[in-house]
């Protein structure tokens, strides 16, 4: 019985332990790893496509020395971003180029545009992060294949992705073309397939593109006024570059997934920014369905995850934790408080006192003791003169013993 007894407070001991471990794991679950789940995965890999139909400046009538604009263009702007490095558990560098192509045409004769934007962010806002804080950190636009990307000191603001836990609120944005930051603001709370997703929008211009970028030789142009169209002589007159944007994004609060995306851009060549006189671009680019299907696969799969890890299994941890806890509890006492036996001899108990012994001998030395070693109390076994010796039942063997007895009482001296 002592054996059993042991056995089943060891087990309740072992219970309890494991249940106050899940119970710390259903704890630490939430707080440390679902921290280290929100952090952009270093092994991003995003293809995007925008699609729309609109007017274009056809380059090569330009160069001709005629500035005819094709209207209904099929236009597709792509987008494939990978990381590279400096990258680590804190920060990655973004590698992302954009293609901007009009179908009418075949080739290079139908590239629009062409860049390769590289940006240090942090993995957990989203923010491009200093020089200062990080000395190689990346921030470069090109727009050559033949050039270096120029160095971009004032990127602040989002571009590729936002934070987790996206707030309701404006963020800064960098846009590219212009090269500055603008706040873009929340909107609306929308569905997309099922997903709620935070809808942000901003409008930006009119923007002198050849301040944005100085270096590049279309954003400020002088042709005669005969290719412009804008008189008969040859007589050269110089044309700005402006450019306007109305950008829309619906971002997935939880991952910050930009789900889908919308552009409805305009540049022109213009003398004065409010009054457009050639147009180079004039197109609404939204994102393809498949694009819009892949974000928000990205975005559920994001969730999935700092729900499995933020909620179901602390949740899950917690409820055994706590039945353990109680069975460890319940099988201890158990073991502790219910595992002695009464024991009893091969003659009832009296329900009276105990008779004294032949001779005169006192009645505390009519009975016999047993030591219960279970629960460390003893217990009084009567007994009787009906022979030599008392019989004990010994419940842990399951057989009987003799018990030696000898005669207390006082030697006969002849009194």
């Amino acid at each position: 019985m002592a054996e059993r007894s042991g056995s089943g407070r060891i087990v309740g001991m072992v219970l309890a332990g494991l249940g106050a471990f899940l119970l710390v794991i259903a704890i630490m679950i939430p707080t440390y790893t679902v921290g280290k789940l929100k952090t952009t995965p270093l092994d991003l890999e995003v293809t995007t496509v925008a699609e729309g139909t609109g007017d274009i400046l056809n380059s090569r009538a330009l160069l001709a020395g005629n500035a005819q604009v094709d209207t209904d263009v099929p236009i597709v702007a792509q987008r494939f971003v990978t990381v590279e490095e400096p990258s680590d558990a804190d920060i990655m560098t973004l590698q992302a180029g954009l293609s901007v192509r009009r179908l009418d045409m075949q080739g290079d004769t139908g590239l629009v545009s062409a860049t390769v934007d590289r940006l240090t962010i942090d993995r957990v806002t989203a923010m491009p992060v200093s020089k200062d804080d990080y000395p190689d950190r990346v921030s470069t636009i090109q727009t050559s294949p033949d050039t270096p990307g120029d160095e971009i000191d004032n990127r602040e603001g989002l571009q590729y992705k936002f934070p987790f836990d996206v707030e309701k609120k404006a963020y800064p944005y960098f846009d590219n073309n212009a090269r500055e930051n603008y706040p873009i603001d929340f909107v609306d709370e929308e569905e997309i397939n099922g997903m709620t997703v935070y809808k942000f929008r901003h409008e930006i211009g009119p923007v002198d593109l050849s301040k944005a970028d100085p270096n590049a030789p279309t954003y400020k142009l002088s042709l005669p006024a005969s290719t412009w169209g804008v008189g008969e002589g040859d007589e050269p007159v110089t044309m700005t570059r402006w450019y306007n944007n109305v950008r829309t994004l619906w971002v997935d609060p939880v991952t910050g997934v930009i789900v889908k995306g919308e552009e409805q851009q305009n540049q022109y060549y213009a003398r004065e920014a409010d009054n457009p006189e050639i147009t180079v671009l004039n197109v609404d680019l939204v994102f393809d369905e498949d694009t819009v299907e892949f974000q928000l696969e990205q975005a559920r799969n994001g969730q999935d995850q700092l729900s499995t890890f933020g909620r179901t299994l602390p949740i899950i941890a917690g409820i055994l934790g706590v039945i353990l806890l109680i069975a460890g509890f319940l099988l201890g006492s158990r073991s502790s408080g219910g595992g002695r036996r009464p024991a009893t001899g091969g003659t009832p108990t009296p329900s009276g006192p105990a008779p004294a012994a032949a001779g005169g001998a006192a009645g505390a030395h009519a009975a016999g003791t047993q030591r219960d070693y279970t629960d460390d109390r003893t217990e009084v076994i009567p007994r009787t003169d009906a022979g030599d010796g008392d019989q004990q039942r010994d419940w842990t063997t399951d057989q009987t013993q003799e018990i030696p007895r000898t005669d207390l009482r006082k030697p006969d001296n002849g009194q």
